[in-house]
């Protein structure tokens, strides 16, 4: 369980205890998750364990039942102003700004989950859903019903239609809060991610040329074993300064040490070779970049019967309110949201590509 509790270390809920999420209150649970945890042992002293460990957990509890103890649908904040620095993997390092407006809730908070992301659970809708793989990461199939009216639209991938036989062995599910936070205590992230967020911090030095490209290189490897991870992330480091900056050796050894340093810890938080757990074992649905999170719906592919679709329009989940370099800098009103762009030219692909049609690619 070192990954999973190393995660959990690092994340939002690492003063929550394990059992409040994965057993819950209550005898009933709590009998049921000892139960299954007989199973669990005898895989451990037989060597059964699969790695990496398999995901979803098909008996875990109803997220109503855990999750909204604390994040209870009824009470919603407003909208989130969210801001992400990415670098570019160039000679400088070059920071890329986006600033993104969440509408997590409606424009107005009164209207509380009415509209915005969280309508997907709004007491007053239902949304069902059919997925044709193990990990959820394929939705061919739709339901919405308002329970108010009684309405139902079925969707249907029109690139991707479930055959009969799948609709009479494949299980229906009710959406919760899981099937998009879905890594909620145990996210393993992306290298172009954490690297991100190190140099943010400071424990990778922007001002070391090329330190971007180096990180994305050395982090994009496998390696057999963690120690040899370290030994080689600091060799290559090492190795690649000397051949292309070798008077920063001397001028900016401390520089260099902390660089090594900073992509040692980053690979430490998000890779298990024992277990063979990283980020690609386990896709993250929040979001749409690396995998297709939200665009596993909204995609412009699920039509119902009368031409309804779920749109794939990015400011259905938030507007981007400012965008670009330090130096350039688009801004506009919270009114008039601006279109994307992309910090690298890639000829408009971004509008008919999903983001993880190329960045998933990119590991």
């Amino acid at each position: 369980m070192k990954p999973e509790y190393t995660a959990y270390q690092n994340s939002p809920h690492s003063r929550v205890k394990c059992v409040e999420c994965h057993v819950g209150s209550g005898a009933g649970w709590y009998v049921r998750s000892k139960i299954t945890g007989l199973y669990q042992v005898y895989a451990v002293i037989t060597g059964q364990v699969p790695r990496p460990i398999l995901t979803p957990i098909e008996s875990l509890r109803p997220a109503m039942e855990t999750c909204e103890h604390c994040h209870w649908p009824e009470k919603f904040y407003d909208r989130k102003q969210r801001n992400i620095i990415s670098y570019l993997a160039d000679e400088t390092t070059t920071a890329w700004n986006v600033h993104l407006q969440m509408k997590t809730s409606a424009s107005n908070s009164a209207l509380g989950n009415a509209q915005g992301i969280h309508w997907h659970i709004n007491k007053d809708v239902k949304i069902e859903y059919i997925s044709s793989v193990r990990n959820r990461e394929k939705i061919p199939w739709v339901k919405y019903t308002n329970l108010k009216t009684g309405e139902v639209t079925i969707f249907e991938d029109k690139d991707e239609k479930l055959t009969a036989a799948q609709h009479d062995t494949l299980a229906i599910r009710k959406m919760d809060c899981i099937d998009c936070h879905n890594r909620p205590s145990h996210n393993y992230q992306a290298p172009q991610n954490f690297i991100d967020e190190l140099i943010t911090a400071g424990k990778i030095p922007h001002e070391l040329p090329d330190v971007k490209l180096v990180a994305m290189d050395v982090l994009n490897q496998d390696y057999s074993t963690s120690d040899s991870a370290m030994m080689a992330i600091k060799t290559q480091v090492d190795e690649y300064y000397s051949a292309m900056y070798p008077e920063l050796l001397e001028t900016s050894k401390k520089e260099i040490e902390k660089a090594i340093a900073g992509m040692q810890e980053g690979y430490s938080q998000n890779f298990f070779p024992k277990m063979k757990v990283k980020w690609t074992a386990y896709p993250n649905h929040i979001g749409h970049m690396e995998t297709n999170g939200c665009f596993r719906c909204h995609n412009d592919r699920h039509t119902s019967a009368s031409g309804k679709v779920i749109s794939r329009d990015c400011n259905l989940c938030h507007s981007i309110v400012a965008q670009g370099t330090n130096d350039e800098m688009q801004i506009s009103n919270s009114f008039n949201p601006l279109e994307f762009k992309h910090p690298v030219e890639i000829n408009e692909e971004w509008r008919t590509k999903l983001c993880a049609d190329c960045h998933y690619k990119l590991y």
